[in-house]
């Protein structure tokens, strides 16, 4: 099981870095879409939709959305980004309230599958716009720090959880899940994103590179709410993993579920910054 799960896990990496560095903003464009049609297949399970022309259908429609999304930010590409960046922001404060709140014994997730359908959306899109206009307005390293930086942080959580874990982090929610791992993985982002600032961007003024590292560091926090989110659909829908589509390590799902938070929240913090800067 752990080969499995480590051969998969360098095979997705290599084939991340090479998809991030060498093709267009278009073509990573597709290619995260299909990522995204394969989470929304997963999604719609967690919502209730077992039906496979439940499934699909719904598919399709993030897809459509997905597309209509690309042309209209073609046309009026600050509107459009101000506008899901927003929604996506607005969501994540919402969703740490319903993981708090559980955590709390208090379950306010709705029980409507076509409600919960639609919070896969605002959770999904969002994400694939921000991938994509990253690496179309910032460039390839931008994407690629950003991915590595949830990497990171995720090695370092999970190290830290299993040599010093002790205090769970949220129990009902996720019970893997310490405080001492949520350390760990701010430690490599601090590491990282410090390393960065002062090699990468080291013609920056200060005051640039400290907000970056802050921002980095607070995109690391935000990614961990993004991988509680699905825990806590996957625990009310009764299932350890979204899918089974990667071996040894579940669904596609639950590979970018810090994605899904993370880069809305660290791409309106970089456009944040270029307007104050």
């Amino acid at each position: 099981m752990l080969k499995r799960r480590l051969l998969t896990a360098a095979l997705l990496i290599i084939l991340i870095v090479l998809e991030i560095l060498y093709l267009n903003s278009t073509t990573l464009a597709v290619i995260f879409a299909i990522v995204v049609a394969l989470s929304a297949w997963e999604w719609a399970g967690l919502s209730g939709y077992l039906a496979r022309a439940q499934r699909i259908g719904y598919v399709a429609i993030v897809l459509f959305l997905l597309i209509l999304v690309y042309s209209a930010h073609s046309f009026w590409p600050t509107a459009i980004t101000v506008f899901l960046l927003s929604a996506a922001v607005l969501w994540w404060l919402i969703a740490a309230y319903w993981v708090l709140r559980y955590q709390q014994q208090c379950d306010l997730l709705p029980n409507s599958s076509p409600l919960r359908a639609w919070l896969g959306g605002v959770v999904l899109i969002p994400s694939w716009l921000a991938v994509y206009q990253l690496h179309q307005q910032y460039g390839e390293y931008w994407v690629l720090f950003l991915f590595v930086l949830i990497w990171g942080a995720d090695t370092g959580a999970y190290a830290a959880g299993r040599l010093w874990g002790r205090h769970k982090l949220a129990s009902h929610v996720s019970p893997g899940k310490t405080w001492e791992g949520f350390a760990g993985a701010l430690l490599v982002g601090a590491l990282f994103a410090g390393g960065a600032a002062y090699f990468w961007l080291d013609e920056s003024e200060a005051l640039y590179q400290i907000g970056f590292v802050l921002l980095s560091l607070a995109t690391v926090v935000v990614s961990v709410l993004g991988d509680l989110l699905e825990s806590l659909f996957k625990r009310k829908a009764g299932v350890k993993d979204s899918g089974q589509i990667l071996p040894g390590h579940g669904g596609m799902l639950d590979r970018i579920d810090s994605l899904t938070s993370a880069a809305p929240f660290f791409l309106a913090g970089l456009l944040l910054m270029g307007s104050l800067s």
